[in-house]
């Protein structure tokens, strides 16, 4: 054994023990959150892990950004091979990877060509974020700082490892063992190495010492780093959820009596994934660049509640574990002095920051739980709910409109309710808009026609329909959500309903997704989803007009990113011959929300623009003439959108439903 591996022993169990040790810590904060069972659909999960964390799918959404992250990234995956051969040479001098064969060929491949992608990419990442100054990249002083130590290191890394390895080239006399190809390599050898060897060996010992120390450094620093993701990504994509119901909220047991906390009002109230979340989050800033409360100038940054998480836990944790039971920290709480109730009233649960996060981060729960915690816990919420939840108690709608009217729409159409006959084929669930808006009345009128047309034998409830529970439970009312779902689901179990349309998708949503939490299993279709089957098979057929009308179409959250539903509609609009399709620059999986989402529908904008206006301007700039959409909500925040830009007369805001019956035969 050489004196070079006895200074080398105690370096690296010191180096590992220190990192076990914080490792363990964290591991040990997460402990003290809610339980919850993220093991199911292990396919599925492990096929996440594959797409998202290996391979990059979100962050390539952002291609420039996207490759930076993609060749670093797997940059580290392959020098695994560089690292794992020089920690053994720790230990045993003449230890090389030699002995893989023809294998060996692609490992020192690849380290030279990913060596060059990689040094290129933290280059280009530190032109990014101190000169070109990318918006979402510019946090405070101190995550500036990380972020340049975290690049000068992975910089580093990069190049001790080809010192090393050209000083390895240099001393063997410019001869590669058989299976060895290191082209890059050899070059920077020759250059460095020009007038021969002589000292070759002094600084492959050099390189060798320096690339592992500064391994060692930065294994270390990253428990103390937001780039601590290196480490928690990967769990955390694996742990994210899954199903087709993903975005569903996650039920309160109200029958157990035991719960004395609703909500979450402090870390330990929230479950441990959503502590994981807080130090999985790589303050990259796309959840807050795709955010349309921040991005219209209201307090609420996706990544500040995160970031804010994580903070109270390293603040209140290590209290928690101590059992200390005097500290001014104690007298905190994560809701008011780590993140304000205006910040989370802000949010339209448009699902934005959760799609465009690359480790899979679920902001929109946090934010519910303790919105839950406001409204069910402390009745603190905006004085405009008042007259909301008053409204879903007594009349089950979310307006001051009479219960008994619910079906008034219909008169005169012909349409039966399920108590009249039960014998249907399908229940057209109008829900509250589609019943008591003047506006959206109009929308359900021209759908039944249309059912009529193809013929669709169909039922509605009537007065038997109550509110989804969508609006109460997404401004943390679960207690008035489950009442209204549950009575639903009586009622649509009394009937043996076994297929649901529905033209707004929040009702949409909570009948396919939160339904079944209750036990109401239903096959549930959007009314967008039946237009084109009507269309498809010719069920309902479309006339040949002259003029040409040009259409944007406005993508729903909760039609598109809840539930993934882009092309029924697009499909049927294109199916008009006299109408001319086309997409504003945010659509589909990238499009903007309308503002009325998780219960701000009902809530006044009191800071910043109305998101409303920011995406009706957008709908404007296309120069379209109609603005279709497929939502209750959407349609009425376009139409206030378009007054307010005084264009009532020149640009008309209609459903994909009264656009295809306009123009059947």
């Amino acid at each position: 054994m050489e004196l070079k591996n006895l200074i080398f022993m105690p370096i690296f169990f010191l180096a590992f023990g220190f990192l076990f040790f914080n490792l363990k810590k964290i591991y040990s904060y997460l402990q003290l959150g809610q339980k919850e069972a993220r093991f199911d659909s292990l396919g599925e999960r492990s096929w996440n892990v594959i797409k998202i964390a290996f391979g990059q799918s979100k962050l390539l959404r952002e291609p420039a950004a996207g490759l930076i992250h993609f060749f670093i990234f797997w940059g580290f995956i392959l020098f695994l091979f560089a690292v794992a051969e020089a920690l053994v040479q720790g230990f045993y001098t003449n230890f090389t990877l030699e002995y893989l064969g023809p294998f060996y060929w692609i490992v020192t491949f690849t380290q030279d060509v990913f060596g060059i992608l990689v040094l290129i990419s933290v280059l280009y990442a530190f032109y990014r974020r101190y000169l070109k100054k990318v918006k979402r990249l510019q946090g405070g002083r101190s995550e500036k700082i990380d972020a340049a130590l975290v690049l000068t290191l992975i910089l580093l890394v990069v190049l001790t490892m080809f010192g090393q390895n050209a000083s390895h080239v240099a001393k063997n006399e410019f001869i590669l063992s058989q299976f060895e190809f290191r082209f890059i390599s050899g070059k920077i050898a020759s250059y460095l190495f020009s007038s021969g060897s002589k000292y070759a060996e002094f600084w492959f010992e050099f390189f060798w010492w320096a690339h592992i120390i500064i391994i060692f450094l930065f294994i270390n620093y990253l428990p103390y780093s937001k780039h601590f993701h290196v480490y928690s990504s990967i769990p955390n994509v694996f742990f994210g959820k899954v199903g087709s119901g993903k975005y569903s909220l996650k039920p309160i047991n109200l029958e157990n009596d035991s719960i004395e906390q609703y909500g979450a009002a402090d870390i330990e109230h929230l479950t441990w994934k959503q502590m994981l979340d807080g130090y999985s989050c790589t303050e990259c800033g796309r959840c807050s660049a795709a955010c349309p409360a921040t991005n219209t100038g209201k307090k609420l940054s996706p990544k500040r509640i995160i970031e804010q998480i994580r903070k109270r836990i390293q603040d209140k944790a290590p209290l928690l574990l101590n059992k200390t039971d005097e500290h001014e920290l104690l007298n905190k709480t994560l809701i008011r002095d780590y993140i304000s109730e205006d910040e989370l009233w802000a949010c339209t649960t448009c699902m934005a920051c959760v799609q465009e996060c690359p480790v899979s981060i679920e902001h929109i729960d946090s934010i519910v739980e303790m919105r839950r915690n406001l409204t069910l816990m402390e009745s603190s919420f905006p004085n405009e709910l008042n007259g909301v939840f008053k409204n879903l108690e007594n009349n089950f709608t979310p307006w001051a409109f009479n219960w008994q009217d619910r079906a008034a729409w219909a008169e005169g159409l012909n349409i039966k309710t399920l108590a009249e006959d039960q014998n249907c084929e399908i229940l057209f669930w109008v829900g509250c808009a589609g019943s008591f808006d003047a506006r959206y009345q109009k929308v359900s009128v021209a759908f039944a026609k249309l059912m009529q047309k193809g013929g669709i034998d169909f039922r509605i409830l009537g007065t038997e329909e109550k509110c989804n529970g969508d609006t109460a439970r997404r401004l943390g009312n679960e207690y008035l959500a489950q009442m209204m779902i549950k009575e639903n689901v009586e009622t649509l179990n009394n009937y043996k309903v076994k297929k649901i349309v529905t033209a707004c998708p929040h009702c949409y949503n909570s009948l396919k997704n939160e339904f079944p939490q209750f036990g109401g299993h239903y096959k549930v279709v959007h009314h967008s989803e039946l237009i084109e089957m009507l269309l498809k098979d010719n069920k309902v057929q479309l006339k040949e007009k002259n003029k040409i009308n040009t259409v944007t179409f406005h993508d729903s959250c909760y039609l598109g990113r809840y539930n993934d539903i882009y092309d029924s509609p697009r499909d049927s609009l294109k199916r008009i011959s006299s109408l001319n399709l086309i997409e504003m620059q945010r659509n589909r999986d990238k499009g903007f929300c309308c503002g009325a989402g998780g219960g701000r529908m009902f809530l006044e904008e009191k800071e910043g623009t109305r998101i409303n206006v920011n995406r009706t301007e957008e709908a404007l700039n296309s120069n379209a003439d109609t603005i279709a959409s497929a939502c209750p909500f959407c349609m009425t925040m376009l139409t206030d959108g378009v007054k307010s830009f005084n264009k009532s007369d020149e640009v008309e805001i209609k459903d994909i439903a009264e656009l295809i019956l306009e123009n059947t035969k």
